[in-house]
């Protein structure tokens, strides 16, 4: 699986970056591998993978504990994991729409919350602004 990064993630709530280096699984098979078969390398901080769609997650065959940040379809975050170690199945969150993976220790980093608002752009977009704004400066 391909791990560019497609996305940052921003929390309007406490005016902060959560995660600067996401890949989107939006298509079965990034769901399906999403984080299995990296190791503790891929875990440091801005790091993230934002599973869509998304009600529960696994850490069956991970390397290292993550943190759990769970969406609605707004991007609020509706429930949250801290820690979770390999080889855990997390809740099944039904008002969930997708589930943002992260390192261990994010949102203690973060101080995100439940009820925290996430903004979550593509870098395309922003990179295309930059652009639009040098031309019209």
């Amino acid at each position: 699986m391909n791990f560019d990064s497609d996305v940052y993630v921003y929390n309007r709530t406490r005016d902060c970056f959560v995660a600067t280096e996401v890949a989107a699984a939006n298509t079965y098979v990034r769901r399906l591998v999403g984080l299995l078969g990296k190791t503790a390398k891929w875990n440091r901080p801005g790091r993230g993978l934002w599973i869509v769609p998304c009600k529960g997650i696994h850490t069956l065959g991970m390397m290292f504990p993550i943190d759990i940040l769970f969406l609605d379809r707004d991007k609020r975050v509706v429930h949250l994991e801290e820690h979770v170690r390999p080889f855990r199945i997390s809740k099944v969150c039904l008002q969930a729409r997708s589930v943002l993976e992260l390192p261990a220790h994010t949102v203690d980093r973060t101080g995100t919350r439940i009820g925290d608002q996430l903004e979550i752009v593509r870098h395309e977009a922003t990179q295309a602004e930059a652009m639009a704004g040098d031309r019209v400066a």
